[in-house]
């Protein structure tokens, strides 16, 4: 973490430009790290950057990318999915979501139909990370009203798809993820690094 503090000091003082990417999920993404497949983001999490509503993607996914998470701040819990292939006794529809660069996701129902059950969720609390692979489906659980923050380092997998869980008959459709203001980023960087400051105070 404190190999990305410099940059987050610099977008809380207004001396990077650095928007951040309100996610379908629920929570404010700052894109910190881009090389090849490999990436860094800051996610926040909290009342503060909900924009109200239920989230406008399904929570149940798979990424197409592994991930290590470091909790920063806050309590977040990993629901770990069991996704078994069962096109008689369904309950879920398989997605797949395509994202496009102009922050548009395409989320298009596949021929698979799974049954999906949430297993074990997995607590961890600032100072610890978690690993997901690539495929895994979980969906990420945060208290509602608490604040937390994860830095999460992806590496993209080949031939790696984003996936999601949704109902049998779901419709193809779209989502946008909304880029925040300037103004708004910093004043959800400064008050993210607040607390990551006093997380550290013995």
């Amino acid at each position: 973490m404190d190999a990305f503090l410099p940059a987050l000091e610099e977008i809380a003082a207004g001396k990077r430009e650095l928007r951040a990417v309100r996610h379908p999920l629920g929570f404010l993404c700052l894109p910190l790290v881009r090389h090849g497949p490999d990436g860094v983001c800051l996610h926040l999490f909290g009342p503060e950057h909900d924009a109200g509503g239920p989230p406008a993607a399904p929570p149940m996914h798979a990424h197409s990318w592994e991930l290590l998470s470091h909790v920063l701040y806050g309590e977040v819990g990993n629901v770990h999915v069991d996704v078994r292939d069962d096109p008689a006794g369904a309950t879920h529809r398989v997605f797949e979501v395509r994202v496009g660069p102009d922050g548009v996701d395409e989320i298009r129902p596949t021929g698979r139909r799974v049954r999906a059950e949430p297993g074990a969720t997995h607590i961890s609390t600032a100072g610890q990370a978690y690993a997901l692979g690539a495929g895994v489906f979980h969906s990420t659980v945060v208290t509602p009203g608490l604040a937390a923050a994860t830095l999460v380092e992806g590496r993209s997998v080949p031939g790696g798809r984003d996936l999601s869980l949704g109902p049998l008959d779901g419709p193809p459709r779209r989502t946008t993820r909304l880029l925040c203001g300037t103004e708004d980023t910093i004043r959800a960087v400064r008050t993210a690094l607040g607390r990551i400051h006093a997380e550290r105070r013995p």
